[in-house]
């Protein structure tokens, strides 16, 4: 953005009922993941409509980036807290999750009903190759933004060789980055603050409604009472919705295991998908292992955070176990149960935490770990994408043979437009997906 075209003035602050249109919007097209969700908001919120700045951006990314669960839907949640309150909270948080709900759960009734669906399969073949450009230029992005010196560069790298040279479990790569985030803000504090100092979202985009130095809302202020009672409503809330299924077993069984997996999802989706996989799989049998790789398959080129997995295990389970006389019942009964108990803690994190988050922006004994981790994640990002392109431009490798099968050069020109279109040409993340979804489909039918 020129100098010339930076706006001077700070932007209306939108209404619940703009609000919901934008997250609404969301929901049907946050593909790419968590990072081109993470993007997409990034180039929303913050570059186009200001409504919170670069800075307090990163530092609410951040904390998501920490907790377990979908950070992308976190994220989404603590904007829309801040500005909006609980009422914002919540309509994000479902806004964002409802869509691929709902899709989700059509195409586990077409995949059960009808088997395979061909049309589906040439859309998988010009989307995963978008997905490589999409997490390659968030990448991008991101790190362009946070990593300001060589010292994060370095974090960043460490982070890469780790999780793809040494298989280091995420948790232990964000512990790790937040310790040497902790030691280098008090050895070398000019390196591990956050952004560019005050005025650099300014500088960037323009005022946003939520700048660097806007005071939280009073419903974003911390005190201890209010921390304990939104905890105790949260399990409350828990308990409640556990004794209501209590009358079906494999509901209860639902429930009570996805619960545990929202507290496990430490480091995104793909770090708990061997936990669901072995339960759902070997343990209760709620589907077989390609059914749990169709839906990985669907998940990741539907929108939604790839987590939403849960909603096909959820509804191939209700109709196997046959929670409910009808299929299609069964099935809903078990996506909804799923989903909704995956989902719970993400609201308790942000709506509990996030006052905490708010007190202590600013003061570099917390930031500075944030920080590193903010530069730790970037590796991972690129991590991501180089699997996505190794499985998608070697679809027949595997860990024992990475280079086996036919190496397929299509999906490579994909990718390599894909990101040429996003990064030079600033095209619209929606657009190049739909371009190359159609390009798959036009490919299904001459292949």
């Amino acid at each position: 953005m020129s100098d010339a075209a930076i706006p001077t003035t700070t932007p209306p602050v939108p209404t619940l009922g703009e609000a919901f249109k934008y997250w609404l919007k969301l929901g049907f097209i946050s593909f790419g993941g968590p990072a081109g969700q993470i993007a997409m908001m990034h180039q929303e919120l913050v570059e186009r409509r200001r409504w919170i700045s670069e800075h307090r951006y990163l530092h609410a990314l951040n904390y998501c980036m920490l907790l377990p669960g979908p950070e992308a839907i976190q994220l989404a949640i603590y904007i829309s807290w801040l500005m909006h309150g609980v009422r914002g909270a919540v309509m994000a948080g479902v806004l964002f999750f409802l869509p691929a709900f709902v899709l989700l759960s059509l195409l586990a009734w077409i995949y059960l009903s009808f088997g395979d669906v061909p049309a589906v399969q040439g859309i998988f073949y010009g989307i995963k190759p978008a997905v490589v450009a999409v997490v390659l230029f968030a990448a991008w992005r991101i790190g362009s933004r946070s990593i300001k010196n060589e010292v994060l560069l370095g974090i960043a790298a460490l982070a890469f060789v780790g999780i793809f040279f040494f298989r280091i479990d995420f948790p232990w790569i964000v512990l790790a980055a937040g310790i040497l985030g902790a030691i280098g803000g008090k050895l070398m504090p000019t390196k591990f603050k956050a952004g560019g100092g005050h005025g650099a979202s300014n500088a960037a985009y323009g005022p946003a409604i939520i700048d660097d130095d806007t005071p939280p809302p009073a419903h974003a202020k911390f005190t201890w009472v209010k921390l304990a009672t939104t905890v105790f409503a949260f399990v409350a809330i828990w308990a409640a919705s556990m004794l209501a299924i209590s009358g079906s077993k494999d509901l209860y069984h639902l429930g009570e295991f996805f619960t545990k997996a929202a507290f496990l999802t430490i480091g995104g989706a793909y770090a708990v998908l061997p936990y669901v996989y072995q339960g759902a799989v070997e343990h209760f049998g709620w589907l077989t292992g390609p059914q749990m790789m169709d839906g990985l398959a669907l998940g990741e080129t539907t929108p939604g955070p790839l987590i939403m997995i849960v909603t096909w295990v959820g509804y191939l389970g209700g109709v196997t176990k046959a929670v409910a006389g009808n299929p299609v019942t069964a099935g809903i009964a078990g996506a909804a149960v799923a989903t909704f108990f995956t989902f719970l803690p993400s609201f308790l994190f942000i709506l509990a935490g996030g006052p905490l988050i708010e007190a202590t922006r600013g003061e570099l004994k917390f930031t500075a770990p944030l920080t590193a981790i903010t530069a730790a994640v970037v590796g991972v990002i690129l991590n991501l994408a180089t699997f996505f392109a190794w499985h998608t431009f070697w679809p027949k490798a595997t860990d024992a043979a990475p280079f086996a099968g036919p190496f397929d050069a299509i999906p490579v020109v994909i990718a390599v437009v894909s990101f040429v279109a996003l990064w030079k040409y600033k095209a619209d993340i929606m657009k190049v997906i739909g371009v190359c979804a159609l390009l798959g489909l036009a490919l299904s039918f001459v292949r």
